[in-house]
């Protein structure tokens, strides 16, 4: 289990204001793109192969990085066009072995423990695993369902909360997972994938601690800045 796909194609349309223009994930967090953050994270578990799925302004990613990030090969996908998140890690995963891979939204990060999410993967025999971060006080995020065996049984919609699980963004995963239809090349991997088939296919959640934060809005960027260093 040495490979994850990271979705780095976002526009960061809601980070315009504070943002100039350049792909998400190469948000400045002190000094530092966002991007490498999340990529020290996997390189803590010893992850040996990303592909960053890219699209917009895609080569000032290419650019920084290269082809090797702290010993960890880096693979590029490139979107020309948008292909939403469906398509754009139906497209990565073919750059993938069989074996499972994790996958990682490239403007969260989520320092859920890759070991743990491996193990219960592979003990439930699941489709795919999601890591799930507790919150409370928040409208921002859907919640997370599940019954007593950890299945997730239902994708509720954003309303404010008091507390609930919410999808943190990390998944594990095997391509064969895209088996269930022909899917077209755009299409939306939360809306066509699982919420789609949250009855069909096995989808098993994991409630897991660690630091959180996705930089999707100006309030959270600007907290990011005291928080990583």
């Amino acid at each position: 289990m040495k490979t994850a796909i990271v979705l780095a194609g976002g526009l960061g349309t809601r980070l315009k204001s504070v943002v100039q223009d350049i792909p998400k994930p190469m948000a400045t967090v002190n000094s530092r793109p966002f991007l490498e953050y999340v990529l020290d994270y996997l390189s803590n578990y010893q992850i040996e192969k990303v592909i960053l799925s890219i699209g917009y302004r895609g080569e000032v990613i290419q650019e920084h990085f290269g082809e090797d990030y702290k010993g960890i090969t880096l693979v590029y996908s490139v979107e020309d066009e948008p292909l939403g998140t469906g398509g754009a890690i139906f497209k990565a995963a073919q750059l993938c072995s069989d074996a499972p891979f994790f996958v990682l939204n490239g403007d969260t990060l989520f320092e859920a423990n890759l070991d743990v999410l491996l193990a219960a993967y592979m003990t439930q025999k699941a489709d795919m695993l999601l890591a799930l971060k507790a919150m409370g006080n928040f409208d921002r995020y859907g919640v997370v369902e599940m019954d007593d065996n950890k299945r997730v049984r239902a994708f509720l919609e954003k309303e404010y909360r008091d507390k609930g699980l919410i999808n943190g963004g990390v998944y594990v995963m095997q391509k064969k997972v895209f088996d269930v239809e022909n899917y077209p090349e755009r299409f939306s991997f939360e809306k066509d994938l699982l919420e789609k088939y949250v009855t069909q296919l096995h989808f098993y959640g994991l409630a897991l601690d660690g630091y959180f934060i996705d930089i999707g809005i100006p309030e959270d960027y600007a907290k990011a800045q005291t928080e990583l260093s």
